[in-house]
């Protein structure tokens, strides 16, 4: 990559990392303990991915779980959690969780299949690191007579399913645009 061609990555990201900020400050539902149905705020991110690469993609995810981190971490704190509950939770809940979003160019050479191949994987692997989280570290809340790991399915589905199905609508119809394509390099 060019010095040009940097620059142009990092402004890009730092204004879709900015766009996805306020995007997640929309809230369609928020959970109790933590998770929300946001106004499409994971798709700035995974067109940095799609646009430039999982590696500008992991960057500018990593980058934006910071900002989430930032934001939540008055809740966080604020839950009575162990020092073990509340690091896992920051790991898996926020950077972990977040930066997996950039995967979502893995598979952006097969065109608007691979588009919507890539915001699916990367909801999933964001939906594997909230279920690790909420198996592990948000147990306790689990109702009496449920089992863990479905109560963490039950939780965590109840926001993702909806915000990984908004995100697709939202990508589908944002890449079936001929100009945005162009834009893609599709």
């Amino acid at each position: 990559m060019t010095r040009k061609t940097n620059l142009l990555v990092l402004v890009e990201s730092a204004i879709m990392i900015a766009l996805a900020t306020v995007l997640s400050l929309v809230k369609l539902w928020e959970m109790p303990l933590g998770g929300s149905i946001t106004l499409l705020s994971m798709l700035p991110i995974m067109m940095i991915a799609l646009r430039h690469g999982t590696k500008a993609g992991v960057s500018a995810a990593f980058v934006y779980s910071l900002t989430q981190l930032f934001l939540g971490i008055s809740s966080l704190m604020s839950w009575g959690m162990t020092a073990f509950q509340w690091v896992g939770s920051l790991l898996f809940d926020y950077l972990v969780a977040f930066t997996v979003l950039g995967f979502a160019g893995v598979f952006k050479k097969h065109g608007f299949t691979g588009v919507i191949g890539g915001v699916a994987l990367a909801c999933a692997l964001r939906f594997i690191s909230h279920f690790i989280s909420g198996s592990i570290f948000f147990a306790v809340w689990c109702p009496d007579g449920w089992n863990v790991l479905w109560y963490s399915v039950c939780y965590n589905g109840g926001y993702m399913l909806p915000e990984m199905i908004l995100t697709g609508i939202g990508a589908s119809l944002l890449f079936a645009a001929k100009p945005i394509r162009r834009l893609m390099g599709m």
